[in-house]
């Protein structure tokens, strides 16, 4: 066995979700607001930001298809930053004007 539980059982999901509530309580987080897919979408992402390609993305999270990692996981964090700071440039150089 690779990996087991702190008793030295077989690892299932109960085991990764109890570990990973106990790190993200201990981070100062509540632990209902995340789960370990956020882990997924958190390395997701930013791959995507930076032009990997889906597909790379997708076997690099062992899939064989991009469908998933595309519709669910990918969330484009930088659009809705750089307009969310356009907008804000627009209003404070307004609020400059005479």
């Amino acid at each position: 066995m690779v990996f087991a539980s702190q008793t030295g059982t077989e690892l299932d999901a109960a085991n990764v979700r109890r570990a990973f509530r106990r790190i993200v309580k201990a981070a100062g987080l509540d632990p209902k607001d995340w789960t370990p897919c956020e882990l997924r979408h958190s390395f997701v992402s930013p791959l995507s930001d930076y032009g990997v390609p889906p597909e790379r993305i997708a076997r690099l999270c062992g899939r064989s298809g991009t469908g998933v990692t595309e519709l669910v996981n990918r969330h484009q964090i930088r659009p809705v930053i750089d307009d969310g700071a356009t907008v804000m440039d627009q209003v404070f150089l307004a609020e400059r004007e005479p």
